[in-house]
């Protein structure tokens, strides 16, 4: 869907949930961008956020409180986001398990670039590369009505990760945040983002046994008054 501001998406969401809920959709994934956005979860931990909001919006970034599980992350340019709007009832998933799908995307297309990366580490949900001290993907969802999900995973591409230095990175103040593209060497260069993000979806459909089928969306940008 290209960029895609977040409340915008979050609107969007919002409709989809509800219409899977009733079953006029199937299950639906997501693929975007935001500009660069800064997003706090349920638990309401703006203590995370290091810099005012003035500061924030001096540098072009929003900040929106969500009701998501999760602690305070950025989104930006060069991250690609999966917004999956599932039943797990359907699934036959519980919500850790289907976390650790989520997880287990983000390890698979790490695996394809020769990164070694882990997840379900203990009480930090995420993906984790370089022996555990880097974050390279991050993971919030949420779960409404019982078993339709929103919300989902953000894996970092190639963004300005200077934005995290803004915040504690999901609460966690003594690790770093990584990039695929900070992580490969030079003889494994990156490819384009949009092939990166390609995978990334890929990976997602093979995680949870889906058989995809591009429907692209559009967002339609309210009128201004």
């Amino acid at each position: 869907m290209g960029i895609v501001k977040y409340a915008e998406a979050l609107v969007l969401q919002n409709e989809l949930v509800e219409k899977r809920r009733v079953g006029t959709i199937c299950d639906t994934l997501l693929c975007l961008q935001h500009p660069p956005t800064f997003t706090v979860g349920k638990r309401r931990t703006l203590h995370n956020l290091l810099s005012t909001p003035a500061v924030v919006r001096s540098m072009g970034a929003e900040i929106h409180q969500t009701e998501r599980g999760g602690d305070i992350t950025f989104h930006g340019p060069g991250q690609a986001v999966l917004y999956p709007i599932l039943s797990l009832r359907d699934l036959k998933l519980g919500v850790r398990k289907y976390v650790e799908g989520l997880e287990d995307t983000m390890i698979r297309l790490c695996h394809l670039y020769g990164i070694s990366a882990r997840g379900r580490m203990v009480k930090e949900t995420g993906v984790w590369v370089s022996d555990n001290r880097k974050k390279i993907g991050a993971v919030g969802v949420r779960v409404s009505s019982g078993s339709i999900t929103s919300h989902g995973l953000a894996f970092n591409i190639a963004p300005d990760l200077s934005f995290f230095q803004h915040i504690v990175p999901c609460g966690i103040a003594d690790k770093e945040v990584t990039s695929l593209s900070k992580e490969l060497s030079s003889s494994h260069p990156l490819q384009e983002q949009a092939v990166v993000t390609e995978q990334l979806i890929d990976c997602f459909v093979q995680q949870f046994g889906f058989e995809a089928f591009n429907c692209p969306l559009t967002v339609e940008t309210p009128a201004q008054s």
